[in-house]
């Protein structure tokens, strides 16, 4: 990947390293500084996520026609800046739910145009053959950061108070994007806007200038309107017309929706009736991740043995087998011993099947619309995210968390029937 890949790995690094030592802070500060339950910490999960979804909605289209990597920058500092608040107002005893809400609501709509923006940026820089291997590279990061994060995290909770976490995770996105801005590689200036519009309705105005009825911009700037509403939604238009993306698309909608809403309801059951520390919470998760590691590592000679679409189905079923073992979590060390093991065996399922997900998904869509759709997608992952861990956070408030938990890891063993049946075919249109 060369120097700017290097600054572009660490500054990756640096931010999934804060993330993960601020591993489930926002419910761990609900729970234990504002004596939340778990109605209410499952509410802050989905709705910091649905607000934050809509609101990025817009970005897509309006990331597509700009260089990536000073929207990478300025989404760091804005995830920076809104994180700071959070001690700041502990510190003058001024912390409320609402707060906690409102940041969470502008970290996700950041987290979004990150996203979708370090996805084009990575296309721009590598050749096809590469985005595996760079994209397995990424998720070896990922899980070296959780198999370090939730341990210290959890120490520094036990030490300090969950709001710690919160000021490294701030610091970890203005260390990353320091890094971002150091890059010095060329990025190719996108289209503009006016440029593509004008490609794309010059055969339509072409004749209505020649009989002036173009003039004073009319047949134009409705064009140009209807162009502008047509953007917002040719993310979901691309997948939904790709018969390779649109069965992956529902089988992640689902499934991150499914496996996020258990995660609140689990941190309220182990550290309530459970009695489990802090601590202990945060290495339930953290030792699990070096089979991320593993998969991670395993990925590419996987796909090159067996091929990208077994590899897909073979994984995408395997990581859907475990969750419902965590509604059969009891204190002590058989509890943790158990919630250890589902992990260990979700994380490494996913380890393999994260980046070649990733590199399945970046190749199947075109160039010019890689920022909208990877828009479109995390969008719908965040806002399906929401409406189930607020529905779940419901039915644990009549049912109870372990009952919730296990109605989702039953509908999580039926998100195999989503996947892709057979390997794709060459796309079927063109730019």
């Amino acid at each position: 990947m060369g120097a700017g890949g290097g600054l572009l790995w660490g500054a990756y690094g640096i931010s999934a390293l804060g993330t993960w030592l601020a591993f489930d802070a926002f419910p761990l500060i609900a729970v234990l500084v504002l004596h939340s339950g778990p109605l209410a910490v499952s509410f802050l999960a989905a709705a910091g996520l649905a607000v934050g979804a809509v609101a990025a909605v817009p970005l897509g289209p309006w990331l597509e026609y700009r260089r990536k990597r000073p929207v990478m920058v300025a989404t760091d500092l804005v995830r920076c800046a809104a994180l700071l608040t959070i001690p700041v107002a502990h510190l003058l005893g001024a912390l409320t739910f609402v707060h906690l809400l409102a940041v969470s609501v502008v970290v996700a709509a950041a987290d979004i145009a990150f996203r979708s923006a370090s996805g084009a940026y990575i296309k721009t820089l590598l050749p096809p053959e590469e985005l595996l291997v760079v994209n397995a590279r990424f998720e070896s990061t990922n899980w070296t950061a959780i198999v370090l994060g939730p341990p210290l995290g959890g120490a520094m909770v036990g030490l300090f108070g969950p709001v710690v976490t919160v000021l490294a995770d701030a610091a970890s996105y203005l260390l990353s994007a320091l890094g971002l801005r150091a890059i010095t590689a060329h990025e190719p200036r996108p289209a503009r806007r006016e440029e593509a519009v004008a490609a794309g309705t010059a055969e339509n105005t072409g004749n209505a200038e020649d009989t002036g009825a173009a003039k004073d911009g009319g047949p134009a700037e409705n064009a140009d309107s209807r162009s502008r509403t047509r953007e917002l939604f040719d993310g979901w238009r691309f997948i939904l017309r790709d018969p390779a993306l649109r069965p992956l698309f529902g089988n992640t909608v689902l499934y991150n929706g499914l496996l996020m809403a258990i995660s609140p309801l689990l941190a309220v059951l182990m550290l309530g009736p459970l009695g489990f520390a802090p601590w202990q919470y945060g290495l339930a998760f953290a030792l699990p991740a070096l089979g991320g590691l593993v998969g991670s590592r395993l990925a590419r000679r996987l796909v090159a043995r067996f091929g990208q679409h077994r590899i897909l189905l073979a994984t995408g079923v395997l990581r859907a087998c475990w969750p419902l073992g965590l509604a059969f979590v009891r204190p002590g060390v058989p509890g943790l011993v158990l919630v250890l093991l589902v992990e260990f065996g979700v994380i490494t399922s996913c380890g393999v099947f994260n980046p070649v997900y990733a590199t399945y998904r970046l190749e199947r869509t075109l160039a010019a619309r890689v920022v909208r759709t990877l828009s479109a997608w995390s969008v719908s992952t965040k806002l399906g995210t929401a409406a189930l861990t607020a529905l779940w956070g419901l039915l644990a408030a009549l049912l109870g968390p372990r009952t919730a938990i296990a109605a989702a890891g039953l509908l999580l063993l039926a998100t195999p029937l989503l996947l892709p049946r057979r390997a794709p075919q060459p796309l079927a249109f063109a730019e």
